[in-house]
Parts: structure tokens; sequence; C-alpha cells
């Protein structure tokens, strides 16, 4: 792993190779909302592109992986290689907001990311889909990048879709909303002192 912090950029970069999959991921929090997306699973390239747009991230993934079985693999290997670039990218965390709470909605859909920059992993999942598959995408897929993310960043995470009809619409909401969250969470608040915690550590 590569960490960057020149001109205050955040920032780090991976490349993680296994029998299963090859993942080459640079991750910037301090971007513009650029992203470069190479993967096997085109669903999973437009929610991450979603997802860096409006978190006004940069992000770059090149991910091949073994599809010919499931999708499975790469979409977990590309949650694990995010969040260990996003803990490397936040350094200390001096100076963050640290929280967010943040509520999207898309078309009839509505979906709320809650973060906690804690150091502690933890992730809570509440959306039920009106369909298993988005095109040749798993649904139970967007879980499992979620809880991978929120492990390897050692974030709190709760995301909840409240309610909508189509399934595409409900995760998109999420990835957008997660974007969102993950901005302001990270954001630095000049009146903050250190690192925003009674501990004085996180």
């Amino acid at each position: 792993m590569e960490f960057n912090q020149e001109n205050n950029t955040r920032s780090a970069s991976i490349s993680r190779k296994t029998n299963e999959t090859d993942i080459k991921l640079a991750f910037s929090v301090d971007g513009t909302g650029v992203s470069d997306l190479e993967t096997d699973v085109p669903f999973l390239n437009h929610m991450l592109d979603l997802f860096t747009k409006h978190g006004q991230f940069d992000l770059k993934v090149q991910a091949h992986g073994d599809i010919e079985i499931d999708d499975h693999h790469t979409v977990e290997d590309i949650g694990i290689c995010l969040g260990q670039t996003l803990r490397e990218a936040l350094g200390d965390k001096k100076g963050i907001k640290r929280y967010a709470s943040v509520f999207v909605p898309m078309d009839e859909a509505l979906a709320q990311v809650v973060i906690d920059i804690s150091n502690r992993p933890h992730f809570e999942y509440r959306a039920q889909y009106p369909s298993a598959q988005v095109g040749s995408f798993s649904t139970e897929l967007v879980h499992e990048f979620l809880w991978k993310l929120a492990l390897e960043a050692r974030i709190t995470l709760h995301v909840i879709v409240h309610y909508g009809q189509n399934t595409h619409h409900m995760i998109e909401a999420v990835f957008k909303a997660l974007g969102r969250a993950l901005d302001e969470a990270t954001c630095i608040d000049p009146r903050v002192t250190g690192v925003p915690s009674t501990k004085g550590v996180l």
C-alpha cells in the first residue's frame, strides 16, 4: 500500500492479487469527483461512479476476477481495497468531522447512510429489495461490498433503505448517500483540535 499526503491531499493506493482477483485501486478523499473504472462488473462500475461523483472523491480501479464463477470475489475484494485505502488516506484523522447522516432520494426510493469514522468496524444493514438481481448483478453483493468496506476502513456504517419499488433506484440511492455521508464525515472542521474524541485517539 502506498500513502500520500503531499499538498494536503489525503490519498492512498493498493495492489492486491489473489488466485481469484487482481486489483489495483487508488483513492483520494480530497478529489473532484473523477472516476476511472475498469472492472468485470458493469453495475458496480455504475455504483462506484455515483459514489465518487457525489462524494467529490477521486477513484481509479482496475479489477479483474473469476466472474466465470460469479461476481462475488471481485465485488468483495474491491470493497476490501477501497476500505484499506480509505483508512490509510485518513491517517491520524485529526480535524475530521467524524460523523455524518445523509438521506438521498432516488425517485420513489429513499436511502439513509450514517457513518462514524470510529476505528471500530461495525455494519448494520436494513434493506429489502423487490428483486434478487439487477441485470446480471446479485443484490446480495451490495451487503458484501459495504460490509467489507466498513470492516477494512474500520468505520461504523449504518445503511437503511426506508422504501422503494425499483431495485436499481434503491441501490443507487445507497451509493449516492454513501458518497455524500463519507464526504461529510471526512471533511476537516477548523474548530476541531486534534481528533474528535474524548479518548484523544481514533
